[in-house]
């Protein structure tokens, strides 16, 4: 993924009102962040700990998407998947987050959802430069250029979902 701006960032948002976007927490270490590791930039708002933030590239365009996460009660011994990236955590490291969808359907309370990694560090993970706290990944069969593209596939099925 190439660099992005918060300017980028906050023009990218497809499921909230422009002010809305302008209002959302933006990370502060864009610059640090590891641009050619990632898929998509994910990310938590620290004031709000149910709301998460993601922003992809899609067909040459930034898509950006606010997320909510469902309430969560498991125990420590209960894992669970990540849809994206199949790496699994214990406890609430995979947590089910929903968008509101774009345009009138957003607006009349539609929402998509998907299990993802709570953290949204999908992209180091498949790429094996993050390792999940007391989870783990499959070992699998697939390159790990076909691991990418199945998790970019998987996204990008997501994303679209928010315009049907």
């Amino acid at each position: 993924m190439k660099p992005l701006t918060e300017t980028d960032i906050r023009a990218s948002f497809v499921n909230c009102s422009k002010g809305e976007a302008q209002r959302l927490a933006v990370p502060r270490d864009l610059a640090e962040l590891p641009w050619p590791d990632l898929d998509f930039v994910g990310w938590r708002d620290p004031g709000a700990p149910d709301r998460s933030y993601l922003v992809a590239e899609r067909d040459g365009r930034l898509v950006g998407v606010t997320l909510r996460s469902a309430s969560q009660s498991r125990g420590f011994l209960h894992r669970s998947m990540c849809s994206l990236c199949l790496t699994t955590h214990p406890g609430s490291g995979v947590s089910l987050l929903a968008a509101r969808k774009a345009g009138q359907a957003g607006r009349d309370g539609n929402t998509v959802g998907l299990h993802m990694c709570t953290d949204l560090a999908c992209s180091l993970y498949v790429r094996g430069l993050k390792s999940p706290q007391a989870g783990n990944r499959l070992e699998e069969s697939l390159s790990l250029e076909e691991q990418i593209e199945r998790t970019r596939e998987k996204l990008f099925g997501f994303l679209d979902k928010l315009y049907v």
